[in-house]
């Protein structure tokens, strides 16, 4: 079995086993876009993890503006469709909320932190064909969480009860995610990622470290993000003097 295949197989029985979870308040709507955004999370993987990999990007869940809205990790609208190519029809979540709605391709909103990971690689790379032949970035979550007011609430915050089922079903999909890409780096964006990482795959996995969080709600990521990450980068051995080695 391909790698894409085996790769959208793990993906689907994700999908499956987080669809029963349930999560009390002040989480009020839950989105899975790898269910009404399922045709482009498997464009995503058929474009781009036809083969293994030397390094995978960790990040925590979907942002409101990225990922929920193409189904592609941290997926900024413009930088999904112009620079990798991914577009297509998106559905909605079974339960929407009035201030977050999902358009698709056709939102205007921006994800900042999409916007800077992808542009930052973009620039680097030049052509997600370079970048992808020995890189990928995935999410350890693939949920959105929701309150009342429309802001969002990061897996962290959820209730003990609710993060115990969550982080079972997201542990086992990053041990099969890193079996079929066989990667020698797993990097977390962020301390979340990087910490359910080396509790997920211990000792006999790939070598983990960290970047940065781009986050806008991260003070350092607002000074330059894109300076910091490549330093961090650099300091694993993993990248140049630009940027991550293609």
């Amino acid at each position: 079995m391909s790698v894409a295949r085996r790769m959208k197989t793990a993906t689907r029985r994700l999908r499956r086993e987080v669809a029963p979870l349930r999560f009390g308040a002040p989480v009020t709507h839950v989105y899975n876009p790898l269910d009404y955004a399922a045709a482009c999370h498997e464009a995503y993987i058929d474009a781009y993890a036809q083969d293994t990999k030397r390094v995978v990007f960790l990040g925590m869940n979907p942002g409101p503006y990225g990922m929920a809205q193409t189904g592609v990790p941290f997926g900024e609208v413009a930088l999904v469709r112009d620079w990798m190519g991914i577009e297509g029809r998106v559905g909605k979540p079974a339960d929407e909320h009035p201030k977050r709605p999902v358009l698709g391709f056709a939102c205007e909103r921006s994800e900042v932190s999409g916007r800077r990971l992808w542009g930052t690689i973009a620039d680097h790379f030049g052509s997600p064909q370079r970048f992808f032949a020995r890189h990928y970035v995935a999410n350890y979550c693939p949920l959105v969480f929701m309150e009342e007011s429309g802001r969002n609430r990061t897996p962290d915050k959820l209730a003990a009860e609710e993060r115990e089922s969550l982080y079972a079903a997201c542990d086992e999909h990053l041990r099969r995610l890193v079996a079929i890409l066989e990667p020698r780096w797993l990097i977390g964006i962020g301390a979340f990622a990087t910490r359910r990482a080396e509790l997920a795959l211990g000792q006999d996995g790939p070598e983990i470290g960290t970047v940065l969080h781009p986050s806008p709600a991260n003070p350092r990521a607002n000074r330059d993000w894109a300076g910091e990450a490549r330093r961090q980068l650099g300091e694993l051995g993993i990248c140049g003097g630009r940027g991550p080695r293609g």
